[in-house]
């Protein structure tokens, strides 16, 4: 058996910015539920479930990046990376709920409109750019993938804001309070579009398909341009947590007197296969007319 033991994620444990962000974001998501009932807005209530979403993906992300510093363990022998799936099923739930809330919200208002407070929600509209964007802005300074990813997801919160402040500023100009709910839905089915992609990646995850940048038939050929080697078969691929990609593969090659004289060959099967982003390998070697017992699924 050749292992490759390098099992460093390449995670950044940096978790100040997602810290920081997190606080910012939970404050003005108090601000707007607040200011949401006062204002008699369903489109403010609407991007309060959407950023109550996003501070729960940030907590949730501080949580399980500092839970990722935990060693292997005897229960859990790949690590603990797998954990931070569980927050995205517990948010993308928590946005499900929060968007039936407001589509039951805001279908009566298209029906009979109700007129909201528009320069509670212009005051809220401009508070939820400066938040989301300074929060964006802290993000940008890491160097994280989870950094990375939350920092595009805050710009969106950002370009949302701008839309109520604009959709605000009409209503404050002219009698068309119907604008309100239209924001309110189409901010939810944003928010159903996004959980359905989140779920959909998870689940692949989860139920360990091959990762979607990784092509069995492209390594399997890389492998096999190896002279030393005869067949490969019963190749596993799959996702620890969405980054870091595990793989096992049974290695036929030609007969050897000792695993020793197979050291080259598995240097570099390990160094060619990081062109796949696969991170940790485990390949077990055969002889011509070995039967290893394993059954293909």
């Amino acid at each position: 058996m050749a292992h490759h033991h390098n099992h460093t994620h390449g995670h950044s444990h940096d978790t100040g910015n997602i810290k920081v962000a997190f606080f910012i974001n939970l404050l003005f998501t108090i601000i707007e539920i607040i200011g949401g009932v006062l204002t008699n807005s369903v489109a403010i209530l609407s991007d309060a479930v959407h950023d109550l979403g996003d501070s729960l993906s940030l907590g949730l992300a501080w949580y399980f990046q500092n839970y990722s510093k935990k060693k292997r363990s005897p229960s859990f022998s790949y690590g603990y990376g797998r954990f931070s799936l569980l927050g995205a099923i517990i948010n993308s739930i928590v946005l499900v709920v929060g968007s039936i809330f407001i589509f039951i919200e805001a279908i009566p208002r298209l029906i009979e409109p109700q007129q909201p407070e528009t320069q509670g929600m212009m005051l809220l509209a401009v508070l939820g750019v400066v938040f989301n964007g300074a929060a964006v802005l802290r993000l940008k300074k890491g160097t994280s993938v989870n950094e990375r990813v939350v920092s595009l997801h805050l710009l969106e919160d950002v370009l949302g804001w701008i839309a109520v402040l604009i959709g605000s500023i009409i209503m404050h100009f002219f009698d068309i309070p119907i604008i309100d709910p239209i924001l309110s839905l189409g901010i939810a089915l944003f928010i159903l579009i996004n959980v359905y992609k989140n779920l959909k990646e998870t689940i692949q995850i989860v139920m360990q398909g091959v990762p979607e940048n990784t092509n069995v038939k492209d390594i399997e050929h890389a492998l096999l341009s190896y002279p030393e080697i005869v067949a490969v078969h019963d190749i596993h691929i799959w996702s620890m947590d969405g980054e870091y990609t595990i793989m096992t593969a049974h290695i036929v090659v030609q007969d050897k007197d000792t695993l020793t004289a197979l050291d080259p060959l598995k240097k570099k099967i390990r160094e060619d296969l990081k062109e796949f982003h696969v991170e940790h390998i485990t390949l077990e070697f055969e002889n011509v007319g070995d039967h290893c017992g394993v059954v293909d699924v």
